[in-house]
């Protein structure tokens, strides 16, 4: 598929660049071009340039990983160009064709030519959306992984560097050697404080190539957090055929997403930034409360769902939110157990919003699976629903939702579903889990010992207790009377 034909073939109801695409300038490069970034950060810029500004922010993309290399092959033929399809709940369908990403570079064909766009002065934010892992923090430790062979071999410096470290650091050194002022690193990952989180990862990787450097890049680079939020699922085959059939388009590598458009982002850059706050960006001084909101309210609630969902049938998330029972249950968690632990969040009404993810969580269009949302638990458990079990027992809260959440998150782990069928359980501690899962009909708390997963809740008496209660309800009455239970409480 060509630009011309990306553009000319569309039907008329598919709203196109309205603007001068070879006027353009990339001062962000952009790391990690998925469907998540081309329907939230280049949407963001898009609507900018189609309103008149930002010319000199429009994106470079990046890829680093072998599967990079299609994004690549797709997004050169079709000159950047893309489809950006809204899927509303009543089956309507928006289209765009986004225009904002002008570059595409595959760094492991040439190295070097992402080095000078990162050494380029035009260049003044290097975006990320590089996953929760890519960051190389340790899970024990916490720390900067520098035991990686990847990271070792780029801190070794005998061939160019291949990791997302060694690149943006070595771009910085030349910008310091050329008295180039740095750039800000825009981590828009989904984890809490990701700001933090990038600005220690590159900062423990310069340290160790050198401290000099690392000094300047403290002193002079910014890392602003952002929370970002949009249901992006992964584009199918059936996508691209409704695009083509529907709209006109035969595009190489459309984008699906949800209506639903939010980014927070901290207002901290090192030289300069668009006007995202003309784009439908919220721009604050502390991203915080609206990052505690969506972690302990969005995504806790996407595992008070997921396990729960899967024992009882469900294969997509919207089938079990559109269920009264699982509607009930997941704003009782929201409204007893998750708001309570939250700062006030300026701007935003509470109520509204539960009610939003909801409806967000029902939309049968967006066809979010289950096993996507009960994938890497020990990743996403820990960060999102033990610290608000941990606020709520600390201060004498109520803890039953929670506990049960994890309890069904146990009974998942067993790998074993409710009529005997297999359960694939995707996490990178999947042998572990499973084993001790299977032991817990005899010793019931086997599964909340993992300290490097629940902390010390084990020894908390009135977690344990609400954690046993909905774990033997699970083997009694299955999931469906359990979360029914539970949501009439």
């Amino acid at each position: 598929m060509t630009a011309d034909s990306l553009l000319t073939t569309a039907s008329a109801d598919v709203a196109t660049p309205d603007y001068d695409r070879t006027a353009l300038t990339a001062g962000i490069l952009h790391f990690g071009v998925g469907g998540f970034h081309r329907a939230h950060q280049a949407l963001a810029i898009d609507r900018l340039l189609n309103a008149g500004t930002a010319q000199e922010w429009a994106i470079c993309g990046v890829g680093l990983m072998p599967g990079d290399r299609r994004m690549a092959d797709v997004l050169r033929a079709q000159d950047g160009l893309y489809t950006l399809v809204e899927k509303h709940p009543d089956g309507h369908r928006d289209a765009r064709v986004i225009g904002s990403i002008v570059d595409y570079l595959f760094a492991p064909d040439d190295p070097e030519a992402v080095l000078e766009r990162l050494a380029d002065p035009a260049t003044k934010i290097v975006s990320l959306t590089v996953t929760e892992g890519g960051y190389n923090i340790s899970p024990v430790t916490g720390e900067f992984d520098l035991r990686n062979p990847a990271v070792a071999a780029d801190l070794a410096g005998t061939a160019a560097p291949r990791t997302t470290f060694g690149l943006i650091t070595e771009g910085l050194r030349r910008r310091r050697d050329r008295g180039i002022p740095a750039f800000t690193v825009m981590s828009c990952d989904n984890i809490q404080g990701n700001g933090h989180v990038a600005q220690r990862a590159f900062g423990a990787f310069a340290s160790a190539l050198d401290p000099e450097l690392a000094q300047w890049i403290e002193d002079n680079a910014r890392f602003p957090n952002s929370m970002v939020d949009r249901i992006t699922p992964v584009t199918t085959d059936t996508d691209r055929a409704e695009i083509r059939e529907q709209f006109g388009i035969d595009d190489g590598w459309p984008v699906v997403a949800e209506p639903f458009f939010q980014w927070v982002l901290e207002d901290s850059f090192a030289d300069g930034r668009p006007p995202y706050e003309d784009a439908g960006v919220q721009v604050v001084a502390d991203v915080e409360p609206y990052e505690l909101m969506k972690l302990r309210l969005l995504n806790a609630s996407h595992q008070a769902l997921a396990y729960f969902a899967h024992l009882s049938g469900y294969q997509y998330a919207h089938e079990a939110a559109a269920d009264p029972v699982f509607a009930k249950f997941l704003l009782a968690y929201m409204h007893t157990e998750g708001i309570p632990t939250l700062r006030p969040v300026p701007g935003i009404d509470l109520n509204d919003y539960t009610a939003t993810l909801i409806e967000r969580f029902s939309n049968p269009e967006v066809k979010d699976t289950v096993a996507r949302l009960a994938a890497e638990s020990s990743d996403r458990i820990p960060k999102w629903l033990v610290p608000v079990i941990m606020d709520n027992l600390a201060n004498g809260r109520p803890v039953r939702l929670s506990a049960a959440i994890v309890a069904s998150w146990a009974r998942y782990a067993e790998g074993v579903g409710e009529n005997g069928d297999p359960i694939v359980v995707v996490d990178r501690l999947a042998d572990q889990l499973t084993a001790t899962a299977l032991t817990q009909r005899e010793d019931r708390t086997a599964f909340i010992r993992n300290r490097e997963l629940f902390g010390d809740l084990a020894d908390q008496p009135r977690f344990v207790e609400a954690y046993l209660d909905a774990l033997d309800s699970l083997y009694a009455r299955g999931a469906h009377a359990t979360v029914a239970a539970l949501a009439r409480a």
